[in-house]
């Protein structure tokens, strides 16, 4: 069944879900809010199955226990390497309805994406919030060198199955079709919430390496890269990147962190 949720507030918004008796919901670890005293809470290092929650044995015995816990290990190795949570919380409503509450960590928006099971959702880093138990979470790698290169965007949440995943980000958001645009749209890395499958998703260095190229790097504040996406299909972005909101609270403390020339020479320091 569809999950019954609310996304509610403005610059920080929250998600207020209702669950149906036995309906399962699960989130990162960090993004859960409150709940109504009916609804249990459990920690898994496990991801959902996609089979509402239940446990896929693999067959009886010790040959099942092994496959079941390597198979737990494979998808805590790819969260760690991913610097995602390495566990999840599921919330279960028992002996009537139950209401859930979560949020992202940053100020900026929310949205509820629903799957149908024929397309997948991709989303960048902690862009998750919580998902039914139908939907199943995994990592994907996209953009091969030039994702490495440009430091954003190789590594990506993957959702599928059936059922609605929240997702949030910061600032507000805007949705867009590259097919709108001629097939094809660049953006700032940061910049790339979440997209559907069949959207080629890259990053292309800015510019060439002659003198407007470097001008861009050096005075533009966009560094070296810039992410692409080709193809026909819903595409989330945000207004407010992480580097830009971590550069202004550090500017705000007493030094601009960006530095005179902008986004190739600045500094990260604390």
């Amino acid at each position: 069944m569809t999950l019954q949720q609310e996304i509610v507030g403005n610059a920080m918004q929250m998600a207020v879900v209702n669950l149906h008796p036995g309906q399962t919901v699960y989130c990162e670890a960090g993004k859960f809010l409150f709940k109504t005293t009916n609804v249990t809470m459990e920690t898994r290092l496990s991801g959902p199955s996609g089979n509402g929650g239940q446990s896929q044995g693999g067959g009886g015995g010790m040959g099942g226990m092994l496959r079941q816990a390597m198979g737990t290990a494979m998808q805590v190795g790819q969260r760690m390497l991913a610097g995602e949570s390495l566990a999840f919380q599921y919330f279960t409503s028992q002996g009537g309805e139950g209401t859930v509450g979560f949020a992202g960590v940053l100020p900026g928006e929310m949205r509820a994406l629903e799957l149908n099971g024929t397309r997948a959702w991709f989303a960048e880093k902690d862009a998750f919030v919580a998902a039914e138990s139908t939907v199943e979470f995994g990592i994907a790698f996209s953009g091969g060198r030039t994702g490495m290169s440009g430091g954003e965007g190789f590594i990506l949440e993957k959702f599928t199955g059936h059922g609605t995943v929240i997702i949030a980000g910061a600032g507000n958001f805007i949705d867009l079709n590259p097919a709108d645009f001629g097939g094809r749209i660049e953006v700032d890395t940061g910049c790339v919430v979440a997209f559907e499958e069949g959207i080629q998703y890259g990053v292309q260095r800015v510019g060439g390496l002659n003198r407007q190229g470097l001008m861009n790097a050096v005075f533009g504040g966009e560094g070296l890269s810039l992410a692409t996406l080709e193809g026909n299909g819903r595409v989330i972005l945000q207004s407010l990147t992480i580097e830009s909101l971590a550069n202004a609270l550090k500017k705000a403390q007493g030094g601009d962190k960006q530095g005179p020339t902008g986004g190739l020479f600045s500094t990260h320091a604390g």
